[in-house]
């Protein structure tokens, strides 16, 4: 590949660019499944036993056919994907390919001084101002400096955030008050 830049500018745009999908790419394949995750499971060859849509349970189960309830939760794509194939291979099928695709990620929440306080669809690329402005903006009591994130897989501790904070799914954000 051979890429030419008529400005230097344009080569750190480019770069910027690149280097933010690649943190992006990666945070996604680190992303464990979790209740609420709408997901497709692609059987190769077996379109009886795949599934277009399902949405994972609260007790973070998804049913597939002939085995029945498969726990995900906690359990990255490549992983969720390994399981099913194991569980398949043998009594059902010889080398089972299997791919998972997420569909629609679950909510992530805003909470405290905004205008529409309640659950929203994630997007990638999320952030914390993105968020708010999702959620009505702020109110006029809102404090710019005291936003908290509760994380799943952090113990449920606030951590204080930027407007520039990525979200994920599944997150909680608050807003404080300002008192003054």
């Amino acid at each position: 590949m051979n890429i030419k830049f008529s400005h230097p500018l344009s080569l750190l745009v480019f770069l910027i660019t690149f280097l933010t999908s690649q943190s992006n790419a990666q945070e996604l394949s680190d992303y464990r499944l979790s209740s609420d995750d709408v997901i497709s499971v692609s059987v190769f060859d077996e379109p009886d036993l795949s599934l277009k849509e399902t949405r994972i349970s609260s007790a973070g189960t998804i049913a597939m056919p002939l085995i029945g309830q498969i726990s995900v939760k906690g359990l990255t794509i490549v992983e969720a994907e390994k399981e099913i194939a194991r569980l398949y291979r043998g009594d059902y099928l010889k080398n089972p390919d299997i791919n998972i695709t997420i569909v629609e990620y679950r909510q992530f929440y805003v909470n405290g001084e905004v205008e529409k306080p309640g659950g929203y669809s994630y997007r990638e690329g999320m952030t914390v101002q993105r968020a708010i402005t999702l959620a009505g903006g702020f109110t006029e009591r809102a404090s710019r400096s005291k936003i908290y994130i509760i994380r799943e897989g952090y113990d449920n501790k606030q951590l204080n955030v930027s407007l520039t904070t990525t979200v994920n799914p599944g997150d909680v954000i608050t807003v404080e008050e300002s008192f003054f």
